[in-house]
């Protein structure tokens, strides 16, 4: 394990150095954008305050109105008509269903997605090499076969559950990527769907007895409410392996790994920098966080010890947070 191991967690690496409260709106300023987003939870929370501040390190004074459409893709419509008729700037829509209700109802004001895993399968773009007229943005698609891949090899897993929401077009993509790292690796899927975060307790337990461990890749409606699924796997000493870190960081999901989400959100505000700064979104690529130092690798050794788990010696070394004894440990 790396040595000079920090105690506290750092609340900057996580969420930025924003002093705002989620879904606080700021006011006054000389630029005005809007950014919607499908839910309120950790990781959407930290690319909102990636976006703005970003926009701060690019020297623009902001007013920005900040809305969740708190799961309900009606409400996301109703947010895009409010952007258009405010006549904001720019649109950010974080998530797919926000993304697609502001690309559905604006067509003469740039809008920018964030956190979309599949935006061809979402129709944002045609093409992921440039923008789709007025809309561009960044993917957060994770390497699920590589997240497979170590579930394995760390947990021994023979069989696999996956919970995911139907009515999210990125989640449906995710499961045909999961579905073939399966059988890539020889493992059995049992899968489940749910409509509402309400239904993921529910979901936990109809399969928890049935798999040896669950993944989770990036589902907004999944990650909501992502303490009753621990619950259930903890209690039934099982691992959970999460694709993402942030919502991860309270402990009980064994393995997480995916990108930093408030790394997402600078590099989603420098989308909207350069079209605010004169650049058109059909010219811009969607934008993918390839570089290693744009992802975080989180163990919880106590849910590897109850679920009698060794990580490897190897592994730990390269991981930058540790979860241990009930405290979050960020390594140096």
């Amino acid at each position: 394990m790396k040595k000079g191991v920090a105690a506290l967690f750092c609340a900057l690496a996580l969420f930025g150095c924003s002093k705002r409260n989620a879904g606080e709106s700021v006011s006054g300023g000389d630029v005005r954008i809007g950014i919607a987003k499908i839910t309120q939870h950790e990781a959407l929370d930290a690319i909102e305050n990636g976006v703005l501040d970003a926009l701060v390190m690019r020297g623009y004074n902001v007013d920005a109105d900040l809305q969740s459409a708190n799961g309900d893709v009606n409400t996301a419509a109703q947010i895009a008509n409010k952007f258009k008729s405010d006549g904001v700037a720019v649109a950010v829509g974080i998530a797919t269903p926000a993304a697609q209700a502001l690309a559905n109802a604006i067509k003469d004001i740039p809008v920018v997605f964030s956190g979309v895993t599949d935006p061809v399968g979402a129709r944002l773009v045609s093409s992921l090499d440039r923008g789709e007229g007025n809309v561009t943005g960044l993917s957060d698609a994770i390497p699920t076969a590589e997240h497979i891949a170590m579930f394995q090899r760390i947990a021994g897993i023979k069989t696999l559950g996956y919970i995911y929401t139907s009515s999210e077009e990125n989640s449906v993509s995710a499961l045909a990527l999961v579905e073939d790292a399966c059988q890539k690796y020889g493992i059995t899927l049992v899968s489940q769907s749910i409509n509402t975060s309400v239904d993921l307790r529910q979901a936990a337990q109809a399969i928890v007895n049935r798999v040896d461990g669950v993944y989770l890749t990036t589902d907004n409606t999944v990650f909501s409410a992502l303490p009753a699924l621990v619950e259930v796997f903890g209690g039934a000493k099982k691992p959970v392996f999460s694709g993402d870190v942030t919502g991860a960081m309270n402990g009980g999901c064994t393995i997480a790994w995916g990108f930093n989400y408030y790394k997402a959100g600078l590099a989603t505000g420098n989308i909207v920098a350069d079209i605010l700064e004169g650049k058109s979104p059909a010219d811009i690529p969607v934008k993918f966080l390839t570089d290693p130092g744009e992802t975080d690798l989180l163990f919880d050794l106590d849910s590897a010890d109850a679920c009698g788990i060794t990580i490897p010696d190897d592994l730990l070394d390269q991981a930058n947070y540790i979860f241990q004894d009930g405290e979050l440990m960020q390594m140096q």
